[in-house]
Parts: structure tokens; C-alpha cells; sequence
């Protein structure tokens, strides 16, 4: 039972962790995709910028004495989340609106998002530094350390607060995007643009509205994914960059222009890297009794080592691309 305790503490929870943000970043991107039809490679810098945002706030909140009964960093993550909206309201009509107007190709936008990347992730640094932060100088993180003696594991099982927090606000944002996509007129409008952006135009959809929206939901979303990583482990300028690429295999994995499929493609992402660097021999490491010594299990059994973790995500990638183009959700083929 021990060994089932590990797994749960080393994979099941981490996955959710990881795969909760490769979700919600995923999401973002394949939003602007369905609507704008180009790959947003600046959504890494919009979810490390509403990561410092929501730490700017946080240290406010600290240096005027305020005290909050949960992680500061959630408290204000809506605030965040709104003016991460404006930030990417902005980028949109600063660098790309301009060049759907000359009409671009997608490609162009693509390369122009590389360029946006590099200008957020250099004003952080010029600002910030190239240093570390954490959101708990200021208050303790809370670690929940369950007792699981009663079903004869020596292991306690261990979550932290803001781990708890992160999947409970996840399951609320999903639960909440899915209701204004199937609900709400304009989440309706959303996806006709999505499957056909000049029939929607033409039936009276108001096509800029939608636009704008689909910015505010992604620089939301980016924020608070940003600021949940930066919950789970430490702030710094790259926080997202080294992940946007597993977040973009996420969405194509999924379908790329199915939000849905994003929150799927997270999940498997998120499951399968934690599964392909677990060890293996200590679920397994009972059967050393049973087993010859000619058989017995290597003390590091992985089937990747941690630090290519990355390359899972690209595995998938090249698995769906060869067997299905369009994703598990059949979006836009990549």
C-alpha cells in the first residue's frame, strides 16, 4: 500500500497539477486559433506576465499588512486575470490588428507572436531582473500531509493548499467556459466564427466583438495559469516559455479550435510526462521477493529520464499528427 501512495503522491497528483495547466494554457491558444487562425506563441509571455502581475498585487497586499485566510496569490488572481485581459486586449490591437488589417497571413502573425515573446520576456527582465521569486516570502505554504496508517501505508499522502486550490479553480473555469460557450449568444457566436468565420460575418455576428472577447478569455486564463504555476513551484522570467511548446502539442492533441479538446489534450499531457519519468521499481518493488537474482528490478526504472520529460509531449505529438491530423476532438488539422 505504500507503494500505491508514492504513485498517487508522484503521479496522480502531479499530473493533475501539471496537467491543469497545460489545460488552461492550452485553451488560450486554441481560442485565438479557432478564431484568428494563427498559432499564438506569446501566450508563454501573457501567462509569466499575469504571473507578476498577480505577484505585484500579492506584494502590495503583504506591505499593507493584509492578511488573507487563503494564499494571497488567489485572492488576487481576479484582479489579475482582469488587467492580463487588458494586457492582451492590448498586444492584440497594438501588433496584430494592425497586420490583419493589411491582411497578413497567418504566417506573418506567427512570426510577429515570436517577436511579441521577446519584447514581454525582455521588459520582465529589465524590470524584474533575471532572479527567482515566490509567492510565500511573505506567509507560509500550507502542506497537507494525510495519514493513510488505517489502510497500512507507512507514506502519508501530500497535497499542498495551493495544489488543492489550483484543481478546484481549474474545475470552476472549465465548468464556467463551458456554460458561456454552450449558453451564452455570444460563446455561441464564438464557436460559428470558429467553424466558419465568413458565414458568421455575413449572418450579422458582430466579428470584432468576438475577437476582443476571445482576447480577454485567453490573457485570463493565461494569468491564471501563470500565476498557479508560479504558486507550485517559484516565479522567474521564463516561467512559461520552457512549457509553451508541450501547451501547444496539448492543443493540437486535442483539435486545435476545440476548447474542449484543450482541456483533454492538458490532461493527457500533463499524465503522460509524469508517468514516463516515474521509477517505476518503487511500485514494483515487492516483486524483488518473488524474482532471481538474475531478475531482480534496477534501482532507477523510468522510461524517460527527468530532465527529457519534454519530449513526451513531442511523442504524442508525432503519434497524433501521423494517425489523427485533426486531434481527439476533430478540430482544424494541423
Amino acid at each position: 500500500m505504500t507503494e500505491i501512495i508514492f504513485f498517487i503522491n508522484q503521479v496522480v497528483i502531479s499530473g493533475l497539477v501539471l496537467g491543469c495547466i497545460y489545460a488552461l494554457g492550452a485553451i488560450g491558444i486554441t481560442l485565438i486559433f479557432g478564431i484568428l487562425r494563427f498559432a499564438h506563441f506569446a501566450h508563454s509571455e501573457l501567462m509569466t506576465g499575469g504571473a507578476f502581475i498577480a505577484f505585484l498585487l500579492a506584494s502590495a497586499f503583504a506591505a499593507w499588512g493584509i492578511a488573507t485566510p487563503i494564499p494571497t496569490g488567489f485572492v488576487v488572481l481576479p484582479l489579475a486575470m482582469v488587467l492580463a485581459a487588458i494586457l492582451a486586449l492590448g498586444i492584440d490591437k497594438g501588433f496584430y490588428a494592425p497586420l490583419r488589417k493589411r491582411g497578413a497571413r497567418p504566417v506573418t502573425l506567427l512570426i510577429a507572436s515570436i517577436g511579441v515573446t521577446l519584447m514581454i520576456q525582455g521588459l520582465i527582465r529589465l524590470f524584474f531582473g533575471a532572479g527567482s521569486y515566490s509567492f510565500f516570502e511573505n506567509e507560509p505554504k500550507e502542506i497537507f500531509r494525510i495519514d493513510t496508517s488505517a489502510i497500512g501505508s507507512t507514506r502519508p499522502l501530500v497535497i499542498t493548499e495551493p495544489q488543492v486550490l489550483m484543481i478546484v479553480v481549474t474545475l470552476a473555469s472549465v465548468v464556467a467556459l463551458h456554460f458561456f460557450l454552450t449558453r451564452s449568444r455570444l460563446g455561441k457566436a464564438m464557436r460559428a466564427m470558429a467553424d466558419n468565420a465568413d458565414l458568421a460575418q455575413v449572418s450579422g455576428i458582430n466579428t470584432a466583438l468576438v475577437v476582443r472577447v476571445t482576447w480577454v478569455i485567453a490573457g485570463a486564463l493565461a494569468c491564471m495559469a501563470g500565476t498557479m504555476l508560479a504558486l507550485d513551484v517559484t516565479l522567474k522570467p521564463d516561467l512559461a516559455f520552457n512549457i509553451i511548446l508541450p501547451i501547444f502539442a496539448a492543443a493540437i492533441v486535442g483539435g486545435l479550435g476545440q476548447a474542449y479538446g484543450a482541456i483533454a489534450g492538458g490532461l493527457l499531457i500533463g499524465f503522460a510526462e509524469t508517468l514516463a519519468v516515474f521509477n517505476w521499481t518503487m511500485l514494483f518493488r515487492p516483486l524483488n521477493a518473488i524474482l532471481p537474482d538474475w531478475l531482480q528490478l534496477p534501482a532507477q526504472l523510468a522510461l524517460v529520464p527527468t530532465e527529457y520529460k519534454l519530449t513526451v509531449a513531442f511523442v504524442i505529438l508525432v503519434v497524433t499528427l501521423l494517425v489523427r491530423p485533426t486531434g481527439i476532438f476533430k478540430g482544424a488539422s494541423s
